[in-house]
C-alpha cells in the first residue's frame, strides 16, 4: 500500500485558498471545475484536501469569518486563508489528527465510537446503553448511583431493576437527567441536551438551576441548556430509529436533512442554498451514506458532486 506522500507549505497553502473560496460564498460553476481541475493535477492535492475535510470540526472553531456569506475584503480574504493554513500545518500528518481535531476527555473516555459507528453495550446491573455515531461517554458505578456522562453524541439507555436502588443518572455539560424506571434518548451538541422519553418518564436538571425540576414523561422531550429549559414538546416517534441502523424523516427541508446525515459521515456534506427548501421523506438505511446520497438524485431534482472520498455537495440539477 503506498504511503501518503509529504505535503509541501505551497500546496496546503493552496488548499486553504481553496477550502476559503468554496466555503465563503456559493461558487459558480467555474470556480468548482477549476476546483475540480486542480484535484487532478496533483495525488497530493487530493490529500491535502482530504486533511481540510477531515479537520473540518477544528475548522469550524476556529472563527465565523472562515465561513461567513462573504468576505469584505482581499486583507480579510487573507487572514482566512492564513487560519486554515495553520491548522493544517499543526494538524502535521494524518496519524496526528484524531489529536487535533477531537476533546482530550473524549479520547480517554471509557466508551466511545467512530464517526458512522453504532454499539450497544450491558452494564452491571443489566442496564441497556446504545451509543450513536461519535458518541463519547463515561461510566461510574458506586454503592450510592449509577451515573453515565455523556461527553459528546448521543445515547439510548434502557435503564434495569438495581437491587441497590441506586438513581440512574445521566449527565451532560448542561445538566442531568434522572432515570424514573424508564428508556430515553439524550443527545448533546452544540450547547444544548435534548432528552426523548420513550417509556415512563425522567427528571432534568440544569446545571445551574439545580433546585429547579422538569419531569418529561413517555412520549415528550425536552431541550436545555445550563442554564433554561425550553418548552416540553411531543417527541418524535421515530428519534430512536438510529438504533436500528435507519434514519426516518417525514417532510423534512433537505437542508436539515443533510445536516443529520453528515453525522454519520466522515468529511465534509454540503447543500447548495439554492435546493435547502426543497422537501423529502423516507427511511434511509446508515450503513451507506453513499447509497442515500445517490438514491436523493432518483427523488428529488438534485445531483452529488464528489470532489474527494471526503468532501461531497448537494447541488441543483
Amino acid at each position: 500500500m503506498a504511503q501518503p506522500q509529504s505535503l509541501d507549505h505551497a500546496t496546503l497553502e493552496a488548499a486553504a485558498r481553496w477550502y476559503v473560496d468554496l466555503r465563503g460564498e456559493v461558487p459558480d460553476e467555474a470556480t468548482r471545475e477549476a476546483h475540480r481541475r486542480w484535484l487532478e493535477r496533483d495525488p497530493r492535492h487530493v490529500q491535502a484536501w482530504e486533511r481540510l475535510a477531515r479537520l473540518q470540526d477544528k475548522l469550524g472553531q476556529v472563527s465565523p469569518g472562515i465561513a461567513r456569506p462573504t468576505l469584505a475584503n482581499a486583507r480579510a480574504k487573507r487572514r482566512d486563508v492564513l487560519k486554515v493554513l495553520s491548522i493544517l500545518l499543526a494538524a502535521g500528518g494524518a496519524g496526528t489528527l484524531a489529536w487535533n481535531t477531537t476533546p482530550l476527555p473524549t479520547l480517554l473516555a471509557d466508551q466511545r465510537t467512530g464517526t458512522g459507528e453504532r454499539r450497544r453495550l450491558r452494564l452491571d446491573d443489566g442496564s441497556q446503553l446504545q451509543l450513536n455515531t461519535a458518541t463519547a461517554v463515561d461510566i461510574r458505578y458506586t454503592g450510592q448511583l449509577r451515573e453515565v456522562r455523556l461527553l459528546a453524541g448521543e445515547i439510548m439507555i434502557e435503564t434495569a431493576r438495581d437491587q441497590l436502588a441506586r438513581p440512574f443518572i445521566v449527565h451532560t455539560g448542561e445538566g442531568s437527567i434522572r432515570a424514573l424506571g424508564t428508556r430515553f434518548i439524550v443527545r448533546s451538541e452544540a450547547g444544548r441536551t435534548q432528552v426523548s422519553v420513550q417509556a415512563h418518564a425522567v427528571e432534568v436538571r440544569c446545571a445551574a438551576l439545580p433546585v429547579s425540576v422538569v419531569r418529561v414523561d413517555a412520549g415528550q422531550q425536552l431541550s436545555f441548556g445550563s442554564d433554561s429549559f425550553e418548552s416540553v414538546l411531543g417527541a418524535n416517534p421515530l428519534a430512536d430509529a438510529w438504533t436500528r441502523d435507519m434514519l426516518v424523516v417525514n417532510d423534512w427541508r433537505l437542508a436539515d436533512f443533510i445536516t443529520e446525515l453528515q453525522r454519520y459521515r466522515p468529511g465534509h456534506l454540503g447543500c447548495d442554498p439554492s435546493i435547502a427548501a426543497l422537501r423529502l421523506s423516507g427511511a434511509f438505511h446508515l450503513g451507506s451514506t453513499d447509497t442515500i446520497l445517490d438514491n436523493l438524485t432518483a427523488t428529488l431534482p438534485v445531483r452529488i458532486r464528489r470532489f474527494s472520498r471526503y468532501w461531497a455537495s448537494v447541488e441543483p440539477v
